[in-house]
């Protein structure tokens, strides 16, 4: 198939080189130029209108505010080599969705949410899990590109807003593990066990589930940096969940809680570090650091 992507951070670069590795024409674009260069079988282009086009459009960008300028704002669906179905993979907001569905529906373009779960070394394996809602048949057609990125398409509907729900709540129950297990590692030290030797034994045992093992590793290694996936942008999604839930009229107090710890080490100067770093919240509390 033939897709542009629009957007090309660490995601995204390894999005592209599995779309390519897999066979599909691959065109990018990204804010910076630099990052939409040196992948194997990508071509980069000169703007945005040049990536949304063809059988398909992916845009993995920060934040909502990003998507807008870029997609809305920047008239990628005014234009007249407009794509054959646009998937949204960015983690944006639930009612950011449900506009963009809108629009694009006006527009005659399809419009598939797809957050991924997974961090940039498995964006690049292609072992993804993408979470899809949209038009069935356009997920249909999307389907190739979405085999090449991910281990696995998790449908849920055709409302577009229901992937960007799910992918919040994920993103909150990480974020909810993180911060369990740097609490509970600090009581552990508290007493005289290594919190290295507790993570151990947790993340090996009843909690050995893929977050648990990942994050409590960099916890107990005190590996924060490079980033695999930051913490600011870990604010950002809790920030989402939260005026979801509140939307919706869902109260969610430990995402408060969690929220509050992240803004608390954003002030701290952690704000650049991997997700992983809430951990040092509960270390400064209890006069660790």
């Amino acid at each position: 198939m033939d897709v542009g992507i629009i957007g090309m951070g660490r995601m995204g670069r390894g999005m592209a080189a599995s779309l390519a590795r897999a066979g599909h024409r691959v065109r990018a674009w990204n804010r910076s130029p630099e990052g939409s260069r040196g992948i194997e079988g990508v071509t980069p282009v000169a703007s945005a209108a040049e990536a949304f086009a063809g059988d398909a459009a992916i845009t993995m960008l920060a934040d909502d505010a990003a998507l807008e300028a870029v997609v809305v704002e920047g008239g990628l669906l005014d234009g007249a080599g407009r794509p054959k179905v646009h998937l949204g993979m960015s983690t944006i907001s639930v009612a950011l969705a449900g506009r963009l569905a809108a629009i694009h529906g006006r527009a005659g373009v399809p419009y598939v949410s797809a957050p991924v779960f997974g961090r940039p070394d498995v964006a690049e394996a292609g072992n993804l899990n993408i979470v899809a809602a949209g038009p069935a048949p356009a997920i249909e057609a999307a389907a190739p590109l979405l085999q090449a990125m991910g281990a696995k398409t998790w449908r849920f509907g055709e409302e577009a807003q229901r992937a960007n729900a799910v992918k919040l709540a994920g993103n909150f129950m990480i974020v909810a593990a993180i911060e369990a297990m740097s609490e509970a590692s600090a009581l552990s030290e508290a007493h005289g066990v290594s919190g290295a030797d507790f993570l151990d034994l947790m993340t090996n045992t009843i909690f050995a589930a893929p977050v648990y093992k990942n994050y409590g590793g960099a916890i107990a290694a005190g590996r924060y940096e490079p980033p695999g996936f930051g913490l600011t942008l870990g604010a950002k999604d809790i920030r989402l969940a939260l005026q979801a839930a509140e939307h919706a009229g869902v109260p969610m107090p430990f995402a408060s809680v969690v929220r509050d710890n992240l803004i608390d080490a954003i002030s701290h100067g952690d704000g650049g570090k991997d997700l992983a770093a809430l951990a040092l919240v509960a270390d400064r509390r209890r006069g660790r650091t």
